[in-house]
């Protein structure tokens, strides 16, 4: 997963809260690569489960010391986070169970909210704003004026999402830039990238098949039917960028105005 050569997996954000920081049960351990879902954990309480795995019998969780594997569960909704898409997964989940608005920012009379928002100190939600479904605002962030936040989408600290930007069901990490005329939908966004006004992420095939994406040189069936780009730190991109789906662009890297992503952009470094 290169957005994670630097971002690591223990600490990636999910919700606005590092893998890490997730909380467990008393007494409970898990894989540090491992998403455990409420439901999951909730379903070992009742049945007295002592080890939680996946459907591949690999094991997630675990009370005490070491795994218990003669008082094992299957879990229908936790997994062990190996490619970068399930972070979306991760996050959709999450969400999901966001019962209530926590409000530490400003919010402007115009804007619209149908959903739980989470929005975190210093932030402002500004005029013409709509935001549809659970979503998780971080420190110091400015939403707006005039943009559309929809789905299981976590926004992280020091963001702009600005004029005529729609978000669908995205992660976007700390001091991101999508500040006009663009779309980001079902994608991972590093830290400090900036977008180029009109850069559009493309995240549905026209027969509606899952999408495929490159992994270690051989296509990878990802089980989404929507999905967009993988973008790294530090990209920037020229205006007017059209990204292809389960595209990947890496840290550093950066598109021309006009330029369209139809194939994996490597770090420069790499080149």
């Amino acid at each position: 997963m290169p957005i994670l050569h630097t971002n690591p997996l223990e600490h990636f954000p999910i919700g606005n809260i590092p893998l890490s920081r997730h909380a467990l049960p008393l007494g409970w351990q898990k894989h540090p690569h491992a998403w455990i879902s409420v439901v999951d954990w909730l379903a070992a309480a009742e049945s007295a489960s002592l080890t939680i795995l996946d459907d591949q019998e690999r094991v997630l969780a675990w009370h005490g010391e070491q795994p218990d594997l003669a008082h094992t569960m299957t879990a229908f909704h936790s997994f062990l986070l190996t490619h970068s898409w399930e972070l979306l997964k991760a996050n959709e989940e999450h969400l999901s169970h966001l019962a209530q608005s926590a409000i530490d920012g400003e919010i402007h009379p115009s804007a619209v909210i149908e959903g739980n928002v989470e929005l975190g100190t210093g932030s402002r939600i500004l005029p013409g704003v709509f935001i549809e479904g659970n979503v998780s605002i971080g420190d110091h962030c400015k939403i707006g004026p005039n943009c559309y936040i929809r789905g299981a989408t976590s926004i992280g600290d020091h963001c702009h999402i600005g004029q005529a930007v729609e978000i669908k069901n995205s992660l976007i990490l700390s001091h991101t830039s999508i500040g006009h005329l663009s779309y980001v939908g079902d994608s991972v966004i590093g830290r400090k990238v900036n977008f180029g006004a009109g850069t559009i992420i493309s995240n549905f095939r026209h027969d509606g098949k899952n999408h495929r994406t490159m992994v270690d040189g051989c296509l990878v069936d990802t089980g989404r039917r929507k999905f967009g780009a993988i973008i790294g730190d530090h990209v920037h991109t020229g205006i007017h960028t059209a990204i292809y789906p389960g595209r990947k662009i890496a840290a550093h890297a950066t598109t021309r105005p006009g330029e369209v992503v139809q194939y994996d952009i490597p770090s420069p470094s790499s080149l």
